[in-house]
């Protein structure tokens, strides 16, 4: 495995034989527990920032060497819109407490599948539109912030107080 099909495959989660973005999602949830664990949510901001930045440049070059649009191996943007989408939850839930950490770590891979998987507008439209490297990370980080949304407004009804 070479260095750059290591990347966009995140270390081999993408070249799970059926559903590679489901394993390339949950190989990103991991890390968001560590980080919550030890208190340092905030680093999923830089985490984030860091794998898009590497993700968009090694998916350019991957698409370049395979010819290939949209390659499903490629999980490094599932990763990418899975942290954007934790990094940014506790600004909905302050503070971000180990009592709901139990259902928003597996909600928030529900939501974001459910938003990677059925692409929704604008995330159909980035999908359709953008054949490049930016746009298959683009459309994975649209779907990590309509989970988020939708995470936010979950758990601000009063069926969970």
């Amino acid at each position: 495995m070479t260095r750059n099909t290591a990347i966009v495959t995140f270390f081999g989660a993408g070249l799970a034989p059926k559903a590679p973005g489901t394993f390339g999602s949950l190989a990103a949830l991991p890390f968001v527990w560590l980080v919550h664990y030890l208190g340092v949510m905030w680093l999923l901001v830089p985490m984030t920032l860091i794998v898009t930045w590497i993700g968009t440049r090694e998916t350019a070059k991957y698409m370049a060497a395979t010819g290939r649009e949209d390659p499903k191996e490629v999980v490094i943007d599932e990763v990418a819109g899975q942290w954007l989408l934790f990094a940014a939850m506790p600004l909905m839930y302050l503070p971000a407490s180990h009592d709901i950490l139990w259902w928003l770590i597996p909600a928030g891979f529900v939501a974001f599948r459910f938003f990677d998987i059925l692409k929704p507008w604008p995330i159909s439209l980035i999908d359709r539109k953008m054949k490049s490297a930016w746009g298959v990370m683009l459309d994975d980080l649209v779907a990590g912030i309509m989970g988020l949304i939708t995470l936010g407004v979950l758990g601000h009804l009063p069926l969970w107080n």
